[in-house]
């Protein structure tokens, strides 16, 4: 492997790889990305160090290595690494789900939280509470098909001689607010067992999380992160137009319909994992650009931001509120609210809205 440092110190460089695969490398970006990863990974130790039973940074991260005492072991690897895990891979799920709709609306409102695909997952999960009663494992499978068949349908309903970015986002915004009356619907017809246990589910929570929920999601991101990554050029011949993208011979809608419905399951197999946590695909990938100032879909970047956001939001969740501990989506809501009328402002002073 060899990296062509020859050309502008600003621009990109080209990483060429064995078998003739060329990359483009901005420095910068390969920096924030860098940056983001080694603060994953500081927030993960410290959040496996919280808890009730307090352990320092360097014993959990003897005991990640195998040199723990008998008891740092079973909680730091049996209680504490499953949630963490949990939480860095839907995280880092949303944020690259976040990008890839945000680049392929053109549209910083275009995040699945939005567009219906995280209430579609919630309705699924419903349905399998409420009226089946099923286990943990059901209602999962549920809230995939839910988001799956969400993702569909205002898939379906935008297009028209293709996709258009705010026509996408105006159908999800109304297919968001179906799916809300649906759900409430269905909690009024639930007895006070499964409505208590479909707003525990509702609120997106990391709590409880074992090794069960960690190897599927994980399967999931490591079949579609490099999927999507692998389209990421194409991706931003799409960012554009559609005819530009023609021009440069990139197939428009069947890339388009493939990186769709690889972000859907992404976001459907996160909210499976972890319930519908809100805002993560939102802010995360605004996040990354403005921090790399790079154009495109910032892919992995975005991915790295949504897994620092949702830990952080998680340690927050559990140390911030004293005695009493939130549910992780009741965090990233506070402040992805606060985000979204900042971003509403910003995009209107800008005269996009």
């Amino acid at each position: 492997m060899t990296v062509d440092l020859r050309g502008p110190r600003s621009g990109p460089r080209p990483l060429h790889l064995p078998g003739g695969i060329s990359l483009r490398v901005e420095r910068r970006a390969l920096l924030v990305g860098v940056l983001l990863a080694a603060a994953a990974l500081m927030a993960a130790v410290l959040l496996i160090g919280t808890g009730d039973y307090p352990i320092e940074p360097w014993d959990v991260v003897r005991t990640l290595l195998g040199n723990g005492t008998p008891a740092n072991d079973f909680i730091v690897n049996d209680l504490r690494l499953p949630r963490v895990l949990v939480a860095l891979l839907v995280g880092a799920a949303l944020g690259m789900a976040g990008a890839v709709f945000q680049s392929v609306s053109r549209n910083p409102l275009g995040s699945p939280d939005l567009l219906g695909f995280g209430y579609g997952s919630a309705v699924g999960a419903l349905v399998v509470i409420i009226l089946f009663k099923g286990s943990a494992t059901a209602v999962a499978a549920g809230a995939l098909l839910g988001g799956l068949l969400a993702g569909v349908a205002v898939y379906l309903l935008a297009y028209k001689r293709g996709i258009q970015g705010y026509r996408l986002v105006l159908v999800g915004i109304g297919a968001s607010a179906v799916l809300v009356a649906v759900i409430q619907y269905l909690i009024t017809k639930a007895q006070m067992t499964e409505a208590t246990r479909a707003m525990v589910w509702l609120t997106g929570s990391l709590a409880g999380r074992d090794w069960a929920q960690v190897w599927p999601l994980l399967a999931v991101c490591a079949v579609l992160f490099p999927l999507i990554l692998g389209h990421g050029r194409a991706l931003r011949m799409m960012e554009m137009g559609d005819d530009a993208a023609y021009a440069l011979g990139v197939p428009v809608e069947r890339t388009r319909l493939l990186l769709m419905l690889a972000a859907i399951l992404l976001t459907t197999a996160a909210s499976a994992a972890a319930g519908p946590i809100s805002f993560v695909a939102l802010a995360a990938p605004q996040l990354a650009r403005r921090l790399t100032r790079s154009p495109g879909g910032n892919l992995l970047t975005g991915a790295l931001m949504g897994a620092v956001l949702l830990l952080a939001s998680d340690w927050a969740s559990q140390r911030a509120f004293g005695a009493d501990q939130l549910p992780v989506g009741v965090v990233t809501g506070l402040v992805g609210g606060v985000y979204l009328l900042w971003l509403l402002v910003t995009e209107r002073k800008a005269g996009r809205i």
